[in-house]
């Protein structure tokens, strides 16, 4: 402690500048977990007195929470694992096709790509609502209608069978987000005389220009990506709720885990046991993030 005491002497200056981050990084981060995390071994409803009950939360979580189970838990990797490695592999394809364009019309067509992910809660409301809505004059409705290939509306956003591969189409049209920039720009510091050396060495088609040579060589551009795309896919739960317009979604269809927390959060004030969900979400963003570092990390920086 002296000698930390003696560094942030000698080095006060450096310091006041890290300040104003360090301050909300704790205020906003730090205080935060750790309070979830508490609250996480009690019971409280927001008003009452805490009350100390150790892992019952977690224990019920994993015993007696059948929604959890059946529900909400396997929505989650249903939707991660396809929206997930899907909406990543989509924003490195249409990056890489939309890097080999003249650099006169890029801005264009990233400008089109990137603008869902800006205006998602607008798109969901007026655009993604109005193509599946269930009645006659639904985009989707209208031309099936008019196709001859149903014989009345399809309630698209209330039909459990329909709910979850809704949510993954529109979560893999709004993919296209900080880490597909991040990826556009990682395409454009890959350098050149690579190619002309790989080339040399024998490789032969773009492909293998794309394994051998772009990826290896913006591997924290696609670490940055990769962690952006755990994280929003992770606490995608307005989704459901803004399709549906519905706290719950029909027979719990849509429901993932961040919705599971809003429940019982919001809806019936068990804060404790949103809090044990939340820090189980939070273990599981760590093991996932943890997986693509591995990934993409060389292994003198693990």
């Amino acid at each position: 402690m002296k000698r930390f005491v003696l560094d942030l002497k000698k080095d006060a200056f450096c310091y006041a500048f890290l300040a104003p981050f360090l301050i909300c990084f704790l205020v906003f981060i730090v205080i935060p977990v750790v309070m979830a995390a508490t609250l996480s071994f009690t019971s409280y409803d927001g008003f009452s007195k805490l009350h100390f009950i150790g892992f019952d939360n977690f224990i019920a979580l994993f015993t007696q929470d059948i929604i959890f189970l059946t529900k909400a838990l396997p929505n989650t990797f249903v939707f991660a694992l396809i929206v997930g490695p899907g909406g990543y592999l989509l924003s490195f394809l249409f990056a890489w096709l939309i890097h080999q364009l003249p650099m006169k019309v890029r801005d264009y067509y990233t400008l089109v790509f990137y603008a869902p992910s800006m205006a998602g809660s607008v798109a969901l409301t007026v655009v993604w609502i109005a193509a599946f809505s269930g009645d006659r004059v639904g985009y989707l409705n209208n031309f099936l209608l008019n196709m001859g290939w149903i014989d009345s509306p399809v309630t698209w956003l209330q039909d459990p069978k329909y709910l979850l591969n809704i949510m993954i189409l529109v979560s893999l049209w709004m993919s296209f987000s900080v880490g597909f920039l991040a990826m556009l720009a990682g395409l454009q510091t890959v350098n050149r005389e690579l190619y002309e050396a790989g080339r040399i060495d024998g490789i032969s088609n773009r492909l293998q220009e794309v394994f051998y040579i772009t990826v290896p060589s913006m591997k924290p551009q696609m670490l940055f990506s990769a962690v952006m795309t755990i994280v929003s896919t992770l606490k995608a739960g307005s989704i459901s709720t803004q399709l549906t317009g519905m706290a719950i979604t029909p027979q719990y269809a849509g429901h993932l885990i961040i919705n599971h927390v809003d429940d019982y959060a919001f809806i019936r004030f068990e804060l404790g046991y949103a809090s044990a969900v939340s820090v189980i979400l939070l273990l599981l963003s760590y093991f996932v993030m943890r997986f693509a570092y591995r990934m993409f990390n060389s292994k003198e920086e693990l």
